[in-house]
């Protein structure tokens, strides 16, 4: 199987060159990976110690982060190196301070797997959630280098669970260890005789949760809201924002409204603010203008939404009414309701909020204004749901203590 493996990978990569011609985001793909290894040859001598995490983006990345951010305060004489899928992941987070660098993962061919390995020399190697790729596997188990899965999760429609799937159970079968994110994956896996894996949890929850700890102070949040409820919309799009929008122009309690849309092109920026018929600004607009004066502020730059949702008395997570739910954990851990469009399916946090009622879904906008309209009303309600959330994340953190207290065996 290898062998045919091997041609599809192949092919693969002249399909993708060809598509680079005409895809932007592909031909990132292919040109980050031209000087992988003389990056890493320039940055890695043979005398480093090297921990290396592969991800697939920016979601995997910061499912990783609070594992890759103990390793590098435990194992300070270890080099930490984090590996790419996605230019998304890897443009977005290149420069980051987690790690001593950051590429490209070459495409997963065994000419490359070898040289990639031979380069870096890991003495542990950590994939993140649903990274298995056989060439890097095989060769990884064959220098007897440890290698774990984290934050891992199984279905059942997975190929590894197929009568087809032998290669792929055979690839899976090559980590040292599996930590997998709940008991319905380990006794999947118990299915294929996989036994090398323990249930930790998501340490995602733990990355979230260290957001508590941090400032999220922000000046101008604190002359915006004022005295005034807040309603925070995060990661937006038009779908959510036909739901949102007619409620805020026919709203009259003391409320303030922060819109941080997906899509921050002026184009539709602009867009936004003529479907609002109250005071509305921009934040690249705010200098020199009294912040307070307005009823909505919309959020046209990236980076501030994190610390945005500490000032939410209710929140609203988009993309439940278009492409994929975005985090709901992130305004979940400041203990505040979380409302969402229908479509959660998949999305394992919003799944199990939805049915303890801390995230509650809505169809319409007629549901999003009763919804609405009641947190704002009925104080009971609204303390009753944002304590779901509060608790929810608190009693699922720890994932990245138990797989620190493992790898603590293997280095």
């Amino acid at each position: 199987m290898y062998f045919f493996y091997n041609i599809i990978i192949s092919i693969a990569g002249l399909l993708l060159r060809v598509v680079a011609l005409f895809n932007p985001k592909i031909s990132l793909f292919i040109k980050g990976r031209k000087n992988v290894f003389t990056t890493l040859k320039r940055n890695i001598s043979t005398t480093d110690k090297t921990i290396w995490v592969h991800v697939a983006s920016l979601g995997e990345f910061e499912q990783g982060l609070p594992v890759i951010e103990k390793l590098k305060s435990i194992y300070p004489n270890y080099k930490i190196l984090i590996t790419f899928f996605s230019p998304s992941g890897y443009e977005i987070k290149k420069n980051t301070k987690a790690a001593d660098l950051v590429t490209y993962l070459p495409l997963d061919t065994k000419k490359n797997a070898v040289q990639f390995l031979n380069t870096v020399q890991p003495t542990l190697a950590i994939f993140v959630k649903y990274e298995v790729w056989p060439n890097y596997l095989k060769e990884l188990h064959q220098r007897q280098i440890p290698t774990l899965l984290l934050s891992a999760i199984f279905k059942k429609n997975q190929i590894y669970f197929k009568a087809y799937g032998s290669f792929m159970r055979k690839t899976l079968s090559k980590f040292t260890h599996v930590f997998a994110q709940n008991r319905a994956s380990v006794d999947l896996l118990k299915t294929i005789n996989y036994e090398q894996v323990t249930v930790s949890g998501d340490t995602r929850f733990d990355r979230v949760s260290e957001i508590l700890q941090r400032d999220n102070s922000l000046e101008f949040m604190q002359f915006f809201k004022g005295t005034s409820k807040c309603f925070i919309a995060g990661s937006t799009w038009p779908q959510d924002e036909a739901i949102i929008t007619p409620y805020i122009n026919q709203c009259t309690k003391n409320v303030k409204y922060v819109i941080a849309p997906h899509n921050i092109k002026s184009g539709h920026i602009l867009e936004l603010k003529e479907s609002i018929n109250k005071k509305v600004i921009g934040y690249t607009e705010l200098q020199n203008k009294n912040i307070a004066d307005y009823d909505v502020l919309i959020i046209d730059t990236i980076g501030l939404l994190t610390k945005i949702y500490s000032y939410a008395d209710i929140t609203y997570v988009g993309g439940g009414f278009s492409t994929g739910l975005h985090n709901t954990l992130e305004p979940a851990v400041f203990g505040v309701p979380v409302i969402i469009g229908p479509n959660y399916s998949g999305f394992k946090e919003a799944e199990e909020l939805v049915s303890l009622k801390g995230v509650i879904p809505i169809t319409n906008t007629s549901a999003f204004k009763e919804l609405m309209n009641k947190f704002l009303e009925n104080s009971t309600f609204h303390s009753t749901t944002s304590s779901i959330n509060k608790d929810y994340v608190k009693n699922n953190t720890g994932a990245s203590i138990q797989i620190l207290d493992y790898i603590r065996t293997l280095l």
